[in-house]
């Protein structure tokens, strides 16, 4: 059962619903900057002390319910906010964010407080990362392939359930077995800015990669990262040339391309212009002149709809992230028809003309999700 938040959430309109969850966000990092300045008086004083804690940490724990992460992240911005209070500011009107502030207090000084942070203000985590790489570098890593500890065996399978008359007439001498452990999760692979330009990447490996790299390297007689970039860049460029047909020696210019709408198929021409033009980037733009970041999954958009004879211009075509592409789809369609599309079996990425006649969709032979 639905409670009453929940419908007075679903009876507001989109844009007031928009609007509450900013000024919720605005609300949320000013009492996020209060609990931070309020830890760090505490800390000061050792105030946990008279609560029979050891330490601040132990106080988030124990006292605030708080996680371990929640507690080192707010105790280690709390007490770089007692050095530079204009942290504090930057985290409650949004300029920073927690994790960003503990990423960049141990390399802020006095003099370079104003000029870091004003590089610091709206950036990423990553970004900031980077930014800090270029505070502090750090020597590149060796190339290195070793093997990982092996892994405890799997636990033996469960023994099988007693019958049901077992347990009925003898429930004291049945045992139940207890659920077998989940196997540990492989470790994340590894990005760390080590300094401007240089990066330390980290992964786990199965062997026959692992025998696949040996191979490579003994073939092109080069350091190991030097093995991974010409492989990454070798099938990167195919893979470009077949999504975005991104050649060096295309067959046809767009004066020799047939931009007409005689077919869904999209001529490399067209795909290689509008993602020149585009930067390999979404290209969805919104009210406040916000450009979309979103550089993955990237599909072509006719901005005069296909399914209502739009052509293949590349100046009506533009690069969109699939949440884009199907926001512009349900804009032009409607909701319900796209809901519809999405279920039926041979659809191409929009409805065709005679779909929206309401006969079958054909199979096309091209489709925006390749892109």
């Amino acid at each position: 059962m639905k409670n009453a938040n929940t419908n007075t959430l679903q009876s507001l309109s989109d844009d007031e619903l928009l609007h509450r969850l900013l000024e919720l966000t605005q609300q949320s990092r000013r009492v996020e900057a209060d609990l931070i300045a309020h830890i760090g008086e505490v800390d000061h004083r050792r105030l946990y002390a008279r609560e029979a804690c050891s330490s601040m940490f132990s106080y988030c724990l124990e006292v605030l319910n708080l996680s371990e992460a929640e507690s080192y992240f707010r105790i280690a911005v709390a007490r770089a906010a007692r050095k530079h209070p204009v942290l504090l500011t930057m985290l409650g009107d949004g300029r920073l964010h927690l994790s960003g502030i503990a990423v960049l207090a141990p390399h802020l000084t006095g003099e370079n407080c104003e000029s870091v942070l004003a590089r610091a203000t709206h950036k990423s985590k990553r970004q900031i990362e980077e930014l800090v790489a270029e505070l502090a570098p750090k020597p590149d890593v060796p190339s290195v392939i070793r093997k990982l500890p092996s892994r405890p065996p799997p636990a033996p399978p469960a023994p099988p359930a007693p019958p049901a008359e077992a347990v009925r007439l003898f429930p004291e001498r049945v045992e139940t077995p207890a659920p077998p452990s989940p196997p540990p999760p492989a470790p994340p692979p590894v990005v760390e800015p080590l300094r401007p330009e240089r990066y330390r990447v980290q992964i786990t490996a199965s062997a026959e990669l692992r025998d696949k790299l040996e191979r490579l390297q003994a073939l092109m007689q080069e350091d190991l990262a030097a093995v991974i970039e010409a492989a990454v860049t070798e099938k990167l460029e195919r893979l470009e040339a077949k999504r975005f047909a991104d050649t060096k020696t295309p067959r046809k210019s767009i004066e020799q391309t047939d931009t007409s709408a005689s077919s869904r198929y999209m001529p490399a021409a067209v795909r290689r212009i509008v993602r020149k033009r585009d930067r390999n980037q979404c290209g969805f733009v919104d009210s406040k002149g916000r450009r979309c970041t979103e550089c993955r999954n990237l599909e072509f958009h006719h901005l005069d709809p296909f399914g209502r004879g739009g052509t293949h211009d590349p100046a009506r075509i533009g690069l969109r992230c699939r949440a884009h592409n199907l926001y512009h789809a349900e804009q032009d369609y409607g909701k319900e028809v796209m809901d519809r599309y999405r279920q039926h079996p041979d659809r191409a990425s929009e409805p065709s003309p005679s779909y929206l006649a309401g006969e079958e969709a054909q199979p096309s032979s091209w489709s925006m999700s390749e892109a």
